[in-house]
């Protein structure tokens, strides 16, 4: 099976922030996306020759929508296309009395009483999937960037997934579920993955043998499309670049761009190294699954492996060794300021970190919490 890898300029970005419709009283999962979606594009006539808004979309579940940005070169660029989706999507929520919010799920609203987004496709995800399927309260941030080579596409995933301790510490803000405090820094990561073809990628030694992968997974039936491989970090063809999709969700602009200049910063140093003939580093399997466990786990906190010789360290202070080697390639990227960011990130704390101190300063009350994020989204 051919699969065609698009022409895409080296390192152009693209960004989904999945946003959470509640109750602007209590807090609540409300399942108005389809009547925000339909008030965003009657907001704009100039759109209503397409069925939705290009860059407003509805999710799996009816209490989601997703903003998507056009093809970006920097950083900055994304977060202006993002905001004035915000803004548009507030022009509608704001006088309905709905509130947004983002993190990796919500605090306590039942995620089985969650109804299903009106299409085929999700039908089919959820009559497959079954209990697990019902479960998928959850909320990401899916970053893209662009490589000006199909041969890049595999080698930079794996690169990306030496990575994603650190990307998952940094967004993790799923600490509660169903009114519970899961004792994990993101439940989301572990939740997630329980849906077939997600989960850690597999490693291949070639995009040929990728493609094998996929006409297996066509000819047993296991997908109908290749967007049904909901791997963490996965190549995507038709757009030529890979997707970095590892975050939970994140209650703030400035946490998006963050996420997406170190997502940015990395993809552009792989393919330096491969256009200057070196080879990028991987890890066995089971190092890469036991630091997924970690960062899930503990976040912040995570000692994390390395290395295929297993040398470890704390994920924070590898990431600051990290930043300081990436500020180069930010400067040539444009996107020092929000690379530094991450530094904020790592001097505030985490998502998780937050809602479980806002928690416990309002004695266990979770409504709390979900509004706290409401109003860290209004800043």
């Amino acid at each position: 099976m051919k699969i065609d890898f698009a022409r895409s300029a080296q390192s152009t970005l693209g960004v989904e922030w999945e946003l959470a419709l509640v109750d602007r009283h209590s807090g609540e999962l409300v399942s108005a996306a389809e009547e925000v979606l339909r008030g965003v594009t009657a907001n704009h006539p100039e759109l209503q020759d397409d069925e939705e808004h290009p860059h407003i979309k509805q999710e799996l579940l009816l209490n989601t929508v997703e903003l998507v940005t056009g093809v970006c070169t920097t950083v900055a660029e994304a977060k202006a296309d993002l905001s004035r989706s915000l803004a548009a999507v507030r022009e509608v929520t704001d006088p309905m009395g709905v509130e947004l919010f983002s993190a990796g799920s919500h605090p306590f609203s039942a995620p089985r009483s969650q109804p299903v987004s009106d299409k085929e496709r999700y039908f089919k995800l959820i009559d497959r999937t079954q209990w697990w399927g019902r479960q998928m309260v959850i909320y990401g941030v899916h970053v893209h960037v662009g490589l000006d080579s199909r041969d890049k596409a595999l080698p930079v995933l794996d690169g990306l997934i030496n990575y994603f301790p650190h990307f998952q510490a940094l967004s993790a803000s799923s600490p509660f579920w169903g009114g519970e405090d899961t004792g994990y820094a993101s439940q989301r990561a572990l939740m997630f993955q329980q849906l077939p073809t997600a989960g850690l990628p597999f490693q291949f030694p070639d995009w040929e043998a990728y493609e094998a992968y996929v006409s297996d997974m066509f000819t047993t039936g296991v997908i109908d499309s290749v967007s049904e491989i909901r791997w963490d970090v996965r190549p995507v063809g038709n757009l030529g670049t890979v997707e970095m999709r590892v975050c939970d969700g994140l209650s703030t602009l400035q946490d998006v761009g963050a996420v997406a200049a170190l997502t940015q910063c990395l993809v552009d140093e792989f393919s330096t190294q491969l256009d200057a003939g070196r080879t990028i580093p991987t890890m066995p399997p089971w190092h890469v699954q036991e630091n997924k466990w970690r960062a899930a786990r503990y976040g912040l906190d995570a000692i994390i492996i390395l290395d295929a010789s297993g040398k470890e360290q704390l994920v924070t202070e590898h990431l600051t060794e990290v930043l300081n080697r990436l500020e180069p390639v930010a400067a040539k990227l444009g996107c020092s300021d929000e690379l530094a960011d991450v530094e904020t990130i790592l001097t505030r704390g985490a998502g998780y970190q937050r809602q479980r101190r806002v928690a416990e300063e309002n004695g266990g009350n979770l409504r709390a919490v979900v509004m706290d994020m409401v109003d860290q989204l209004r800043l």
